[in-house]
């Protein structure tokens, strides 16, 4: 997707999004300035996309040394960095309820999983004050950690349906009943979310919980279709492979917890926008399919 293509996805966005959210909003009651900013929020929110989709490593150098220098022309009422920064807890909400739009529909299939978002280096935890009394140590596979998860479910079609972010001590199976509320069908995932009680929750809302067995587990019969959906639960991980290494959303320079969400929410919402996303090409395997009397 290109910038223009970006910008007026975005810009219509916005125009229908901010009269219902200056309506919406809390009054003290006493009369307010309703001043434009020079650079409006829908130019905000395409330069904070625009960077989790240029792949480079930190907003400060993109802003003062790409978007200053290159996109004069695109954004001809361009405010310093620091007063850019100053605004950006401005767009974090429509950037929220952008990304409630950007979510794929359900087909049935789905796969679970969470990741680690770190926000500081194992030996600055305790001298670490950014995230002092929010973010929480966790561990995954991959070792300890300091910061919080991000939880978050897929269809077939790598089309992100639902996305919770919890502290990173949380167990992966507390924010599921949350992120099925809209679902429906065979919701796949890896061993942390064995719980007999956790299927039985999920099978009154209409969803099928498939996960591995332990290797102390007995085996249990399993549909010739389920056994290869789960073999290719693996799509996640490619998700999550892009999520952090093409839209940036994990890094420990962040200096406000406000600022971390914007560029969270940013990149999730960039990952949205990418025109070809991993997929299982079931649709296209359907259409395949010879048909036989």
């Amino acid at each position: 997707m290109s910038l223009l293509e970006l910008f007026c996805a975005v810009d219509d966005f916005w125009q229908a999004f901010e009269p219902l959210w200056q309506q919406n909003q809390l009054s003290s009651g006493e009369r307010q300035r309703q001043r434009a900013g020079v650079l409006c929020e829908s130019e905000m929110m395409t330069i904070v996309i625009h960077f989790h989709q240029a792949r480079y490593r930190d907003f400060k150098t993109y802003y003062t040394q790409h978007v200053q220098v290159f996109l004069r022309a695109e954004f001809p009422h361009l405010i310093s960095y620091e007063r850019f920064i100053q605004r950006l807890p401005r767009i974090l909400e429509p950037l929220c309820v952008l990304l409630r739009t950007c979510f794929g529909t359900c087909t049935g299939i789905a796969f679970i999983d969470s990741t680690a978002l770190s926000v500081c280096n194992n030996r600055r935890i305790q001298a670490h004050q950014v995230f002092a009394g929010l973010a929480a140590r966790g561990k995954t596979s991959m070792g300890w950690f300091f910061g919080f998860k991000l939880h978050f479910i897929v269809n077939d079609r790598g089309e992100l349906l639902a996305v919770r972010v919890t502290r990173g001590n949380v167990d992966d199976r507390k924010p599921v009943p949350h992120l099925v509320n809209r679902l429906f069908g065979k919701l796949f995932g890896d061993k942390g979310y064995l719980s007999k009680p956790l299927r039985d929750q999920l099978r009154q809302q209409g969803i099928q919980l498939i996960t591995k067995l332990k290797s102390n587990m007995k085996n249990q019969l399993m549909l010739l279709g389920d056994k290869f959906l789960l073999r290719k639960r693996a799509i996640i991980e490619t998700i999550v492979d892009q999520l952090k290494n093409i839209s940036q959303i994990e890094h420990t320079r962040h200096r406000s917890p406000v600022n971390f969400m914007v560029h969270l929410v940013a990149g999730l919402v960039a990952y949205c926008f990418q025109p070809k996303k991993p997929s299982l090409g079931l649709d296209k395997a359907l259409v395949l399919a010879p048909a036989y009397p």
